[in-house]
């Protein structure tokens, strides 16, 4: 399906029934590619997934421009309104995490509940450690300018703690192959959205005070010292709740879709993590 928006149409697919779970994919994911996970969600929650605008199908009125975490977070505030008038439960993974807390400052009344696993937000770590993650992300883009993708990966796993060798992962996963749409997907990610990520500010004073249940999560695999782990437990300092861990690493959700799906279903439902 497809929803006109501010400067873009967005593609967006709806699965199952119950309460409405919007899921905002990490990286270069789009509307499909989480769907392991999905299959084990659809009979209990009425799950959304989209593509986020410059990605797959989610076309932009003018590509030659950049893109902020705001317009992001307009477009699922307006798909969201769309699809319901009562509030939402949202699992955002990595840069959907980040999406999910413009979110939630911006438009609290939508969400009853934020899982933001592992959200790539440098504006949530002190002023000291900062400015190192963002040099980080900038030299990914210069990497990737001067050699390509496939020279970008390693250097990109290593930031945000993701291991593609020796990676554990469920049995019988659906292929993902590195098609030219998610190749345009990653080059995209990397050139425009690591702009907007390292450009974006948060209110940390109004995140401690939003009235969102918004549950920090890492994945029980991610190193304790990368970019992605470090938000998440600050964004857990700043709410003053623990963190809760979910199963894998920074993409637990697609290489864990059976138990990433089962702890989900119990954050959701209130149940905390070493119950």
């Amino acid at each position: 399906m497809l929803l006109t928006v501010d400067g873009a149409t967005l593609y967006y697919e709806v699965r199952g029934s119950g309460p409405l779970l919007l899921i905002a994919q990490s990286g270069e994911g789009d509307a499909g590619r989480s769907v392991d996970l999905v299959d084990r969600l659809v009979d209990r929650y009425t799950v959304v997934t989209y593509d986020r605008r410059g990605l797959s199908r989610s076309e932009r009125a003018a590509p030659e421009r950049g893109v902020r975490l705001t317009q992001h977070a307009d477009d699922v505030h307006r798909l969201l309104a769309e699809l319901t008038d009562r509030p939402a439960l949202m699992l955002g993974c990595s840069m959907g995490a980040s999406i999910g807390l413009h979110l939630a400052l911006r438009h609290p009344e939508q969400l009853a509940t934020l899982v933001a696993h592992e959200p790539v937000s440098p504006a949530l770590l002190p002023a000291d450690s900062r400015p190192g993650h963002v040099r980080e992300l900038l030299a990914l883009q210069r990497l990737h300018r001067e050699r390509g993708l496939v020279a970008t990966f390693p250097e990109m796993a290593r930031v945000l703690g993701i291991d593609p060798v020796r990676q554990e992962a469920e049995p019988h996963l659906t292929p993902m192959p590195l098609t030219p749409q998610r190749e345009a997907n990653f080059g995209f990610f990397i050139e425009r959205e690591f702009t907007a990520v390292v450009q974006a500010e948060l209110d940390v004073d109004l995140l401690t005070r939003c009235e969102v249940r918004i549950v920090p999560a890492v994945g029980r695999s991610t190193r304790p010292e990368v970019f992605d782990r470090q938000c998440a437990l600050e964004l857990a300092r700043i709410r003053g709740v623990a963190a809760e861990e979910f199963p894998g690493g920074h993409n637990g959700n697609t290489t864990h879709p059976r138990a990433y799906a089962a702890r989900l279903t119990e954050v959701l439902d209130g149940v905390p993590d070493g119950r």
